[in-house]
This record gives C-alpha cells, sequence and structure tokens, in this order.
C-alpha cells in the first residue's frame, strides 16, 4: 500500500482548468504591457485602444451610448469613466446629444481620434497583432475565436448568475 493517497479523480481536471485560466491571466497580463509599450509613444493605453476600436467599428460613426460601449467591452461604468475622461480631454472622443433623446449623450471619435485611428493605430495594432499571433495558422486562430468565444459565454453566464442573488 502506498504511503501517498491516490488523487481524487478530478484533481487532474482542476489541474488542467487551473492551467487554462493561469495562462488566460498571463496572456492578458502580457497583452495590455505589450500593447501598451506597441502604443507608447502616442500615449494610449490598452483600455483607451479598447474603447477607441469599439468607437471606430462600422455602424458607431454617430456615437454609442455609455452603456452600450460598457456592455460590449464587458468593463464597468466606474472603469470607463476614467479612460473616457482621459480621451476627452486628449481630443480623442467627444460626447453629443442623442438624436433619439436630446437628454442623452453618445461617444463618438472626434475627427482627431478618427484620424489618429486611421493612419498611426491600425498599422500598428495591425503589427502587433501579426507578431502576437505569430505561428498561428488561419485555422488556429478560426479555432481559438471559437473557443474563446465558448468560454465567454460561458463566463457571461455565471457573471448573470451571479447577479441574480
Amino acid at each position: 500500500m502506498s504511503e501517498h493517497p491516490s488523487p481524487a479523480p478530478h484533481s487532474k481536471v482542476d489541474d488542467l482548468a487551473n492551467r487554462l485560466f493561469f495562462r488566460l491571466y498571463q496572456s492578458a497580463n502580457l497583452m495590455h504591457k505589450s500593447g501598451t509599450k506597441a502604443l507608447e509613444d502616442m500615449h494610449i493605453t490598452t483600455q483607451q485602444w479598447a474603447v477607441i476600436g469599439a468607437l471606430a467599428r462600422d455602424g458607431a460613426e454617430d456615437g454609442i451610448a455609455v452603456g452600450e460601449l460598457t456592455r460590449f467591452l464587458m468593463v464597468s461604468r466606474q472603469n470607463l469613466t476614467g479612460v473616457l475622461a482621459r480621451l476627452e480631454r486628449d481630443g480623442l472622443i467627444e460626447r453629443v446629444v442623442s438624436p433619439h433623446d436630446s437628454r442623452s449623450r453618445l461617444i463618438r471619435l472626434s475627427s482627431h481620434g478618427r484620424h489618429l485611428w486611421r493612419t498611426d493605430m491600425s498599422d500598428r495594432i495591425s503589427a502587433f497583432y501579426e507578431a502576437a499571433l505569430e505561428g498561428f495558422s488561419t485555422t488556429d486562430k478560426i479555432h481559438a475565436i471559437h473557443y474563446l468565444d465558448k468560454l465567454l459565454d460561458n463566463m457571461r453566464q455565471l457573471d448573470e448568475g451571479q447577479g441574480e442573488s
């Protein structure tokens, strides 16, 4: 008889899950660090990059409500408020009256923000993506998106379930 008890059957699964989530954590941290370095001379952080990118999407030209932006980016209103204030201070976004509700404000890219996105930022971001995804085939990228989407759906369900308690 062994002095060491056999591991419970689920511990291997837990170890694998732990490794996966830790890799996601590490990847997110390095993405923020190296992404910020990629745009360092523009004084753009990865959080600002995400907001500018969301506002640069097709259909967002006229602006997006803050609540919609928080849902799209999956961040809290409190976290977004500071980022928006800095982007507005730097002249990259502007707040405009909603054409559907004059009491409501929308966030949109300023002409300076659109220009920065289309010229300097897009090229740098493309180079960053290319370097970060080096060695990934198109199929690898499609599979990664598929699995990350599944994880995201599960995490959304967990988040919604926790909000009900």
